[in-house]
């Protein structure tokens, strides 16, 4: 059987964890951003610890922030082979710096957010319902697919 630590005690997990998080991020975009003036750290700490207090009274969005952190570890990882393995293929530093690439990148990154935030928020199943299984989805993906090949092919012709 699994053995509890310390660090995995409901207290630090659904309260500590997610309020020093908040803090901590909150202040950083405080002083950097300096939205309260320069200077103001006290100032700044105190706004960061209000709106820490306020996150964790929540339980929804302390819930979606830890599911999110999940994911995020994940991806971290995931992140790490795929840099490692082009580090091998390319033979050098792994530097993006093809501005294509790097809108590329972008679009990948923001399209795995967005899905792990509708997987955590449990509306993927009827955002998937609405879009696939209503009684005019075949219809429409129909259209859609007609339409993108017509422009994919008005494109291609008025390129060349």
């Amino acid at each position: 059987m699994v053995q509890e630590t310390i660090l995995q005690h409901w207290i630090l997990t659904d309260f500590a964890f997610p309020f020093l998080l908040v803090f901590f991020i909150v202040f950083a975009l405080l002083e950097k951003t300096k939205v309260l003036g320069d200077g103001k750290k006290q100032l700044n700490a105190l706004v960061a610890f209000v709106i820490g207090l306020i996150f964790i009274t929540a339980v929804s969005p302390t819930l979606v922030l830890a599911n999110f952190i999940v994911f995020l570890t994940v991806s971290i990882v995931v992140l790490f082979v795929g840099l490692l393995l082009w580090g091998f293929i390319s033979g050098g530093e792994a530097k993006i710096t093809d501005g294509k690439v790097k809108i590329i990148f972008g679009v990948i990154i923001a399209i795995a957010v967005l899905i792990a935030l509708l997987v955590i928020l449990n509306v993927h199943n009827a955002i998937f319902d609405f879009l696939f299984f209503e009684s005019w989805s075949k219809a429409f993906w129909t259209n859609v697919i007609f339409v993108v090949v017509i422009a994919a092919a008005v494109a291609y012709a008025l390129k060349n």
